[in-house]
């Protein structure tokens, strides 16, 4: 018979293999608690990229839809959301607010190329996820030597070579003329569609524009366009310049073939202050669903997206396809978390956001998510658009692999 004293000590040793057990299971990273993961987010609320602000807003509103009902594993959902104005210099300061005096578990859908590239050293450096960044740039998917920086978009590269790719099929003697925004962001687009036009970049290509995002307008760029005698335009700006840009078009007249990049194809806040009239024709490409397509005006994944507006987001407009971009990606970081249940580490979550293999609901059909150890690019499939003064109807086949 076993002594009192043997029974004793082998039900502390069990205790404590218990406790011991159930401290394994839960890691935790600063922003990481029982009770709450702290996630931090930097937007253009302000400046010249300010309609990008819907897109934060989205996201925010989808967050207090996942706390109402009960959280992630438990965990409600802190969102620090800043504004940087798209002044990189601002982002900087709001990534170090965030990173060292919030001690947020991570940053999420940071906005624009220039605000990214000011802090992406800093946050690979500090061991911090840079994830699921508002911009296609190419150089995020470069898990080599920025293991801590993940895209989520198409890159803008691939992108481009679609449009390059079309106007060679449907156009091959086009005059084009391009309009890009000076930095990287441009620059990226800019190289993916000469790239895609190979060797008749240098003659198809006969006039090409940058402008500065401090600009007030392009007004001059597109009456110098015109007058080159393009007759087909790739339009490589953020909101606010892509409607001044269509607006622009339809005062001086020129109706070229026009190619709008897909950052920028919201309807409700570039083709519609652009003027319905003059976005007729329009062609652009897409991963996520329009809410303005009747064609996606039905079904579970419609209704719920309805619900979600209606409830938790009434002051967002239904026909803002920024708002399905911010309801979606709100949606894939839920999943990153919920996978990586009790062990809340920034490595678990870079882990986890590197093995991923799903659809959304509101991602066109044949467009999925995909991530591998080596693969940080999540969306890698689009398809061409064309607006036809209501929506956008897709056209041709789906683009990427």
């Amino acid at each position: 018979m076993i002594s009192k004293t043997l029974q004793f000590a082998a039900f502390g040793l069990a205790s404590l293999a218990l406790a011991t057990s159930a401290m394994a299971q839960k890691k935790y990273d600063p922003g990481a608690s029982d009770k709450e993961i702290i996630l931090g987010h930097i937007n253009p609320y302000s400046g010249p990229a300010s309609a990008y602000g819907a897109i934060g807003k989205a996201i925010g509103a989808y967050f207090d839809k996942v706390n109402a009902e009960g959280g992630i594993n438990g965990r409600k959902i802190k969102f620090i959301s800043l504004d940087d104005g798209y002044n990189p210099a601002k982002t900087v300061e709001q990534a170090r607010k965030l990173v060292e005096q919030e001690e947020v578990l991570f940053l999420f859908q940071t906005l624009g190329t220039p605000p990214n590239s000011a802090i992406h050293k800093y946050m690979n450096d500090k061991k911090v996820p840079q994830l699921f960044v508002a911009t296609g740039a190419t150089k995020w998917g470069d898990p080599k030597n920025f293991p801590w920086t993940m895209g989520w978009q198409p890159n803008y590269q691939s992108e481009a070579k679609i449009y390059a790719q079309h106007i060679l099929e449907t156009k091959p003697n086009a005059k084009i003329a391009v309009l890009y925004q000076n930095d990287d962001y441009g620059k990226d687009y800019l190289k993916g569609f000469e790239d895609g036009l190979g060797d008749k970049a240098k003659t198809m290509i006969v006039s090409k524009l940058s402008y500065e995002v401090t600009d007030p307008t392009v007004d001059s760029q597109m009456v110098s366009m015109k007058a080159s005698g393009a007759d087909t335009f790739f339009n490589i700006t953020t909101p606010k310049f892509a409607a001044q840009a269509i607006k622009k078009a339809g005062e001086i007249g020129w109706k070229p073939t026009h190619y709008l990049n897909s950052v920028s194809n919201a309807v409700g806040t570039v083709l519609i202050p652009g003027g319905v009239e003059n976005s007729i024709g329009i062609i652009s490409a897409g991963y996520i669903k329009d809410p303005t397509d009747p064609q996606f005006q039905k079904g579970k994944e419609w209704d719920d997206f309805v619900a979600f507006m209606k409830k938790y987001h009434p002051t967002g407009a239904m026909n803002d396809n920024f708002n399905v971009y911010g309801y979606t990606v709100a949606q894939n970081v839920v999943h990153v978390l919920q996978k990586a249940g009790d062990t809340l580490t920034r490595e678990n979550i870079m882990k986890q956001a590197a093995n991923m293999d799903l659809t959304l609901p509101m991602l066109l059909p044949g467009v999925n998510v995909k991530t591998s150890a080596d693969d940080f690019f999540p969306i890698e499939r689009e398809q061409l658009m064309k607006f036809d003064g209501k929506t956008w109807q897709l056209f041709g086949k789906v683009y990427g692999r």
